[in-house]
């Protein structure tokens, strides 16, 4: 170990090289890392969805639910699974073991389903998938002096530009309920022209349809055969034919029934200030950029307002305003920290000292960003809280040893070798004391579950930081204050400084010594006191 701290006291454009690799890595990392609400966790929940039309709750879990979780008890990589029976339809979700394949227990859910062929007559195919793991970016809202129609028609379209910009892919709307088209017979009707309301919704049925016919082949061409008759307003129904008599008339879908457009009744309805609006919901995907896209939906609301004038976009909730308070918290506290370095180390020992051992803050997480990606951490609230939590810590070891530095060098030891015995006296003190935090920190690595999922995130934060603190304050850190004025024997002084070095010598001498020599005469009274 001595021979390496020599080795870099030496050849201070070594210790220089390692630091600006460090520092410009560090940066390229910390631009390559995606910012997301929490930390990604790739998804280990299994959901079967079921429907079956009809039937109640009770007909669900004992006809359906209690089967498929019969043949679930013997897949391999299940942890639980939990479901649901409601009128209509079931849910069962499954959670996968931690270190199992999501995909290949999948699979193996997927076939326990298939096996069985006892399910009900009715019942819909179940489908099963992975749910996957979104998070929330922003959420706004359209309203303005008009209908609910045209308010979707506004959601449809400001859905599709964002759907279209690069980096957001998940784009849902709510705050209007399906959209229904009422066919009501008129009994009356039905009668004058001999038809049954069976007969007349067969009609429909048969006439509304988009099917394919096939292909028909020719020499030089294929046409492709489809019958696109399907439509979703009321007008384009008035004119289906019911029924065909005799004599060649027919009768229209509108001389039995009345058409319109309606909503469903459904309570799915959503309000701003008072007044009917339709709700954009964007969310981020594992692969997305969570503050990129939130400042991309910002700048499409400023230009919506700015082109529409009936319709006006107002934010609801911005998912990113929380990361952001926690990166300006950060900022905050690493420049609030390198000042107080640098001013309380300033007055007692050299202002240069304390520049050097304050710049473990930027060096120390230029190092972390550099591995961190790799190991899948994002900006996040939980890494940026393990982040504002090791700062207090970084500089620990820079001080302990710049001062045992600048100690030897006032003791009479020349420069060079006051860095280096300096930086041996203490390093394995230093080193104990950030080993002990790291074992504290890495059993968070060890926690099963979404809390071990999530705060192994800021254990790695922590770690990795505490890490390349050691390896500034070891070997960057006494290179550079073996070359730095701050051991000149011409070095300046100014009379601040020279104040509170004989303000220090006044608590060293003539108030700290005393007391300590007192205590240390009368050790059953001090012990007394502290009891007391």
């Amino acid at each position: 170990m001595k021979q390496f701290v020599n080795y870099f006291i030496k050849f201070p454009v070594a210790a220089n090289l390692l630091m600006f690799a460090l520092f410009f890595m560090g940066l390229a990392g910390l631009y390559n890392m995606k910012s997301t609400f929490f930390p990604e966790v790739p998804s280990r929940i299994i959901n079967i969805q079921l429907i079956y039309p009809g039937s109640s709750p009770e007909e669900m879990e004992e006809g359906v639910v209690k089967k498929i979780e019969e043949n679930l008890k013997g897949v391999t990589g299940v942890e639980r699974y939990t479901s649901v029976s409601k009128e209509n339809s079931g849910s069962i979700t499954v959670e996968v073991l931690k270190g199992f394949d999501t995909d290949d227990v999948l699979i193996d859910v997927r076939n326990a389903v298939d096996q069985i062929n006892s399910f009900p007559v009715g019942l819909e195919p179940p489908v099963v998938y992975i749910q996957e793991n979104l998070g929330f970016a922003i959420s706004f809202a359209i309203s303005g002096d008009v209908n609910l129609k045209t308010l979707k028609r506004y959601g449809r379209l400001v859905e599709e530009d964002l759907r279209q910009m690069e980096g957001i892919s998940k784009v849902s709307l709510s705050g209007f309920p399906e959209e229904e088209i009422e066919i009501a017979f008129r009994e009356k009707d039905l009668r004058a022209y001999n038809l049954t309301f069976q007969q007349a919704a067969n009609a429909v049925r048969a006439a509304n349809l988009e099917i394919t016919g096939g292909t028909v082949k020719g020499e030089d061409e294929e046409l492709l055969v489809r019958a696109r008759s399907k439509e979703y307003y009321a007008e384009g129904l008035r004119d289906v034919i019911v029924k065909t008599t005799a004599d060649g008339s027919v009768v229209r879908l509108y001389e039995i029934a009345d058409l319109r457009d309606k909503w469903a009744d459904n309570p799915n309805r959503s309000f701003l200030n008072g007044a009917p609006s339709v709700v954009v919901t964007v969310q981020n995907t594992l692969e997305e950029d969570m503050i990129s896209i939130t400042d991309k939906v910002r700048q499409y609301i400023e230009d919506f307002n700015e082109e529409n004038e009936v319709v006006e976009a107002s934010i609801i909730r911005d998912g990113s305003e929380v990361l952001r308070q926690r990166i300006s918290l950060l900022i905050e506290n690493g420049l609030l920290g390198f000042g107080i370095v640098l001013v309380l180390l300033a007055m007692f020992l050299n202002w240069r000292l304390a520049f050097w051992v304050a710049l473990a803050i930027p060096i120390s997480f230029a190092g972390m960003f550099l591995l961190a990606g790799a190991f899948g951490v994002t900006i996040n609230v939980i890494s940026l809280f393990g982040m504002i939590l090791v700062i207090g810590i970084l500089v620990d070891d820079g001080i302990v040893i710049g001062e045992n530095i600048y100690q030897q060098y006032e003791a009479g030891v020349p420069r060079m070798r006051a860095a280096l015995e300096g930086t041996i006296q203490v390093v394995p003190a230093v080193f104990a004391a950030i080993v002990t935090t790291i074992v504290a920190f890495s059993s968070f690595l060890f926690i099963d579950g979404r809390l071990g999922d999530f705060f192994s995130q800021m254990a790695i934060v922590v770690i990795f930081s505490l890490v390349f603190s050691l390896v500034e304050g070891a070997i960057i850190l006494p290179t550079h204050v073996a070359h730095s004025k701050a051991l000149s024997p011409d070095k300046d002084t100014n009379k601040i400084q020279e104040a509170f070095e004989r303000a220090m010598d006044w608590m060293r001498y003539k108030l700290y010594g005393p007391t300590l020599r007192f205590a240390m005469n009368n050790r059953f009274l001090t012990l007394a006191s502290l009891i007391g």
